[in-house]
């Protein structure tokens, strides 16, 4: 059986993963409220610092309207840790490791090509989750530089 693609309405798949700390953090403990879940390649990286960087000074808009941002990449949290405190990201970042279970029941990983190179990695989509769950909106093509931007927009919270 081949499985769907996720899809705008669809429940959006539970996970569990470490914080930096190693605190577990579950998606079903936001429940009651918008979750922006965005999959990036890897950490102090050119086009993922833009990303969390539109997020962090974009931060206040995110807060006021009670929507929680969660970065999921397969760095380690010693990785995390030092992110967040060179850029003073306000955010919750996970670790996905791999082979990247969670990334991949949201379809953001697999198979990349870099310089004619073929690699499994992580893919760069964005999603938003309502309030009861289920997925409110996909971004498959990704502008790092004004993704928060565009969710804050498409949301009508601008």
């Amino acid at each position: 059986m081949i499985a769907m693609p996720l899809q705008v309405g669809d429940t959006a798949p539970e996970f569990t993963l470490p914080d930096p700390n190693g605190t577990l953090v579950s998606l079903s403990s936001f429940r009651g409220q918008r979750v922006v879940i965005y999959f990036y390649p890897k950490d102090n990286t050119p086009g993922c610092t833009k990303e969390a960087c539109n997020f962090r000074d974009l931060w206040k808009d995110f807060k006021s309207n009670n929507i929680k941002v969660i970065g999921i990449s397969k760095d380690s949290g010693t990785s995390h840790l030092k992110f967040i405190s060179k850029y003073q990201l306000p955010f919750t970042l996970l670790s996905d490791s791999e082979p990247c279970p969670v990334a991949s029941s949201y379809e953001s990983y697999g198979l990349k090509k870099f310089m004619g190179k073929e690699y499994l990695g992580m893919m760069r989509k964005t999603f938003v989750i309502d309030s009861e769950g289920k997925i409110e909106l996909i971004y498959h093509k990704v502008k790092a530089e004004i993704m928060a931007k565009q969710i804050l927009d498409d949301l009508s919270l601008t």
